[in-house]
Order: structure tokens, then C-alpha cells, then sequence
């Protein structure tokens, strides 16, 4: 009688062993193809992957549910094809189950390709509790937490985000500031005036504002975690124009630059000039 018993229970652990083995590669495809799915904005991955009753945490404090980001996503803008593209990765990813529940932990990297050979790197913790309903895990809990970047990593995006903008004034290449200008931009002139990016983007378009020398020196950058402040001098002198008849006189100005970092990529989102 005893075997018997001794053979039933090595059975029921071989039976759980395989069945958990089963849930856990099933949990990890599950993740995969969420996080490809994440990477076109695809609702209908979305929607398979999110439980009804989700609470979602994210890493910047915000609490939302299943309908909240179903929102979202549908409502997002259709991508343009020169718009930055973001693959999503897991890595050192963790199951442990509880029967129908389970905890996926991992790390998530978000790697942003800007175009023109420039990516930039976000790291998150994320931890997940799924339910399995009728045969299917869904997730029913989320909790993301930003990795902090190393800040040298952090002044060099940065750096190099400015330096791509001032050049893209020079050459008036709104292809190129449609990407690293945020949609809230303002740029603060010496007189008090102020502009958004729509009126950049249209001048530098029709011609109105063209610079024939733009030049900046004495850059200092400093990053206060997903905000960077860049100041910097700038030697500069308009382009002349039909009714001109000379070149319009050199000037310097004093600049600053405001950036955030969007997911990983740094976007500006504010300029001040004032004259020397």
C-alpha cells in the first residue's frame, strides 16, 4: 500500500511538473508576442493580453486600467514612416506559478531607432500577475519601474540631440526636427515673442527664417533624470533675403535648451534666445 501511494504522489508531481512547464512557456510566448505586438501599437494584442479588471501601475506613478490603454492605442496617431521605430525586448525574465496565478517579472528593453543610425536605449523592472480564466492567462496587474541610466550615457544623448537640432536649423531640415522636437515646443525670443513648432517648421519651410551661419560654443549640460537643461552661445547671422540689399548684420545669442526624455528618446521641448 505504501508503494502504491509513493507512486501516486511521484505521478501527481511528474503531472505538475509538466503542466507547470507547459504554463510557463506558455506565459513566455504570451510575453513575446505582447511586447512585438507593443512595438506597431496593435490593438488586438492588446486586448488578448490585458484582463478586464487590470490595474496597471507605470513608472511614472500613474495608475490606469484595461480601458485606459485600449484608449490609447486606438486613438494613437497612424505612424508616419519616418517616425522613430521601438522594439521591445524582455530579458532575465522570471516565472513563478501559484496554481492559476502567476508572477512574470523581467527586464524591458525599449530600443528607439531615430533614424540615421541613432538609437537610444530605456530599461524598465516590470512585474506582472496573470490569471488563468478558462484556459487563458491574462494579466491582470502591472507594475513598471523606470532602470535609471547611467547619466554620462544620459549628457551624451542629450549633446548630441542639440547639436542635431542646431545643425537642422542651419540646413532648415524639418524632416529631421519633426523628430527630436516635441509637439509642445516653444521657442522664446529676445522680443518676448513666441513660437510653436508648427511656425518653426513653417518658416524654416517657406524660407522666412533661413540662417546663412549658426554656430554654438560654450555648451553646458546637465541632466535632472528624464529632464536635461542645455546652455550654450551662439554666434549667428540671418540669410539674406529678396528685399534685402545686403547680408543682414552677424549676432550672438545666449541659449537655452529644455529636453525631456520620452521612453527613452530625448525630445526638446522649449528654446530661449536673448541677445548679447
Amino acid at each position: 500500500k505504501i508503494t502504491v501511494v509513493i507512486s501516486i504522489l511521484a505521478l501527481s508531481a511528474t503531472i505538475f511538473a509538466q503542466s507547470a512547464a507547459a504554463d510557463s512557456a506558455d506565459l513566455t510566448r504570451l510575453l513575446n508576442e505582447f511586447l512585438a505586438g507593443a512595438g506597431r501599437n496593435d490593438a488586438v494584442v492588446h486586448d488578448r493580453f490585458w484582463a478586464e479588471d487590470l490595474i496597471y501601475t507605470r513608472g511614472a506613478g500613474q495608475r490606469v486600467g484595461k480601458a485606459d490603454i485600449m484608449k490609447g492605442v486606438r486613438e494613437a496617431p497612424a505612424p508616419k514612416p519616418d517616425d522613430p521605430k521601438t522594439v521591445y525586448t524582455a530579458e532575465d525574465v522570471r516565472i513563478q506559478q501559484y496554481g492559476s496565478t502567476a508572477v512574470v517579472a523581467f527586464r524591458l528593453v525599449g530600443t528607439t531607432d531615430s533614424g540615421g543610425g541613432k538609437l537610444s536605449v530605456s530599461k524598465f523592472f516590470n512585474t506582472g500577475t496573470f490569471i488563468k480564466r478558462k484556459g487563458k492567462w491574462q494579466a491582470v496587474a502591472w507594475q513598471a519601474t523606470k532602470i535609471p541610466g547611467a547619466e554620462d550615457d544620459s549628457r551624451k544623448q542629450v549633446a548630441e540631440t542639440e547639436a542635431a537640432y542646431q545643425r537642422a536649423i542651419l540646413a532648415s531640415d524639418t524632416k529631421t526636427l519633426e523628430s527630436i522636437v516635441h509637439p509642445s515646443y516653444i521657442w522664446t525670443h529676445t522680443t518676448g515673442q513666441q513660437d510653436n513648432r508648427e511656425k518653426m517648421l513653417g518658416e524654416l519651410t517657406s524660407g522666412k527664417l533661413k540662417y546663412s551661419k549658426l554656430e554654438t560654443n560654450s555648451i553646458v549640460v546637465n541632466v535632472y533624470g528624464d529632464t536635461a537643461i542645455v546652455r550654450g552661445t551662439s554666434p549667428r547671422q540671418r540669410a539674406r533675403d529678396a528685399t534685402a540689399t545686403e547680408d543682414p548684420k552677424p549676432f550672438t545669442v545666449f541659449y537655452t535648451l529644455t529636453l525631456v526624455n520620452f521612453g527613452g528618446t530625448w525630445r526638446i521641448v522649449a528654446m530661449h534666445t536673448s541677445h548679447t
